[in-house]
């Protein structure tokens, strides 16, 4: 790839892909919502900031006059944690600021778009299809993230641009100011708290940020179009694990308390395939958890508590 267009270029996914691309020579037109978080990279003189907010993005093709980018990635997106997760009218704009920046990538004659997705996905394609799935709230947001998908993949189609996306599982890594769960329990186990956690034994997956980004470029430089690939774990472990593993590695003193909440995750893993990625593009996971582990941890106790 010569030239891209990143939108959510300040986030935990976008930092970690832009800087990885700017650091390989690749051209990047960096799109987020204000310039404190476009500041990280202006010291790249292939870095070109674009402050849009997402109500900008049909007025793209006029902020960046340059066409012809190879990608256009969608990475950005609002609400995706806390209490915004259930925040219905929100994670719906969403889905159409997604199609927004899907329409500006055709306008820019991009050619290809590619989306960071959710697996959550496959839960909601559980929902659709049991009338006895009980829905827990992150359902809306992942909800919001696969209408986005059809919405894109949709115009792709009928305005002739190459469409792929990401299924991204749980990340970890530097860079992630969020609560999300590894952070939690991270932050636990800093203080050498035992979290309280689910019972644990479905399949589950974390991924290394750094991964997430090596990915999207596979799947920009060789995902086929119209396809959405699991971005994790060719073997998966459980959640419990997991857990175990990072317990291992900060606090191992410390007993987890397994089953103290309901284990309400319902992703059949025998329906995704997680050996796409591997077959189109030859990507898969590099980083082990163990080895990166108390690096991220270090970070989240110098720069979150």
């Amino acid at each position: 790839m010569n030239k891209v267009i990143i939108t959510g270029c300040g986030g935990f996914f976008g930092g970690a892909l832009t800087k990885t691309l700017l650091d390989q020579g690749v051209k990047v037109y960096g799109v987020d919502i204000n310039e404190e978080k476009l500041s990280r990279f202006r010291e790249h003189e292939n870095f070109y900031p674009v402050a849009a907010e997402f109500e900008d993005y049909e007025k793209l093709p006029e902020m960046i006059k340059d066409t012809g980018a190879d990608v256009f990635y969608h990475l950005a997106w609002a609400g995706g944690f806390t209490t915004a997760i259930r925040d219905y009218k929100l994670q719906m704009r969403n889905a159409a600021f997604a199609g927004d920046a899907l329409t500006a990538a055709r306008n820019l004659l991009a050619k290809k778009f590619v989306y960071a997705n959710t697996y959550n996905q496959y839960e909601i394609i559980n929902f659709l299809e049991s009338e006895t799935f009980e829905p827990r709230y992150t359902c809306i947001y992942s909800t919001g993230k696969t209408a986005a998908g059809l919405i894109c993949r949709t115009l792709a189609h009928n305005l002739g641009i190459e469409y792929s996306a990401g299924l991204i599982p749980m990340p970890y890594g530097e860079n992630n100011y969020s609560k999300q769960l590894v952070n939690v329990v991270i932050d636990s186990l800093n203080h050498g708290k035992a979290p309280k956690l689910v019972e644990g034994n479905n399949l589950y997956d974390l991924v290394y940020v750094q991964d997430i980004a090596d990915a999207l470029i596979a799947i920009g430089e060789r995902g086929k179009d119209k396809k959405e690939y699991y971005v994790g774990h060719r073997r998966l472990k459980t959640f419990k694990e997991w857990m175990i593993e990072i317990r291992d590695e900060i606090a191992p003193e410390v007993e987890l308390k397994f089953g103290e909440f309901k284990d309400n995750q319902q992703i059949d893993y025998s329906k995704v395939d997680l050996d796409a990625l591997y077959r189109d593009t030859g990507w898969e996971c590099r980083y082990e958890l163990r080895g990166r582990i108390k690096d991220v941890a270090q970070w989240v106790r110098d720069h979150i508590i």
